[in-house]
């Protein structure tokens, strides 16, 4: 059972379809008695890149802190973001580079090319906004974006299975088609998938 659920909101406007989305999946996990907590990223203020790569340590920020322990906390984590260039916009990439981080997602073996993989036993899901059509991301893209989230992120940490729903094309939908997508996500967070 995944009782504890982290929404990610990953597009730095708040009031995009991508919150709308997000909020959906929290209201469909809140009701079935999962406790869930979020964390929105563009109502949070942080750095956004690594400075100095891995060379030198920079003091995560009091945002971060938190999003470490949320991330420790929570069995399941769900990441709702925009297709911006192929790929997640950078905002949630500096996210994501500021907060697993070695030691805390992953531990490099000494004299291996091998690692520890330190969030095992979270499950995730991506909930990527778009404005290409499906099909053509597949053939045409071969979902570049997605496997950078899914494989060099998320199972390089150890979080598995990570499952991806497509949602698009978003800028020439109609107010239905976003009202049956919210109610998909709504359905999604209802069975905690």
């Amino acid at each position: 059972m995944k009782s504890n659920v982290l929404v990610i909101n990953g597009h730095p406007d708040d009031r995009s379809f991508c919150a709308a989305l997000s909020d959906a999946y929290r209201e469909g996990a809140a009701g079935n008695r999962a406790t869930v907590k979020t964390i929105d990223l563009g109502r949070i203020d942080f750095v956004p890149i690594l400075k100095f790569g891995y060379r030198q340590r920079i003091e995560l920020e009091p945002p971060l802190l938190e999003a470490q322990e949320l991330i420790r906390w929570a069995d399941h984590l769900v990441f709702v973001y925009p297709t911006w260039w192929g790929t997640m916009p950078a905002l949630l990439k500096g996210f994501v580079d500021r907060v697993f981080l070695p030691g805390f997602a992953f531990k490099y073996r000494e004299n291996s090319v091998l690692w520890d993989k330190l969030l095992k036993g979270k499950t995730a899901r991506l909930i990527v906004t778009s404005d290409t059509p499906s099909w053509y991301n597949r053939i045409f893209y071969k979902r570049a974006g997605h496997l950078v989230m899914q494989r060099n992120i998320l199972k390089f940490c150890g979080i598995t299975p990570v499952k991806i729903t497509e949602i698009g094309p978003v800028k020439s939908s109609t107010l239905e088609r976003r009202d049956q997508w919210l109610t998909e996500v709504r359905r999604l967070g209802e069975r905690l998938a």
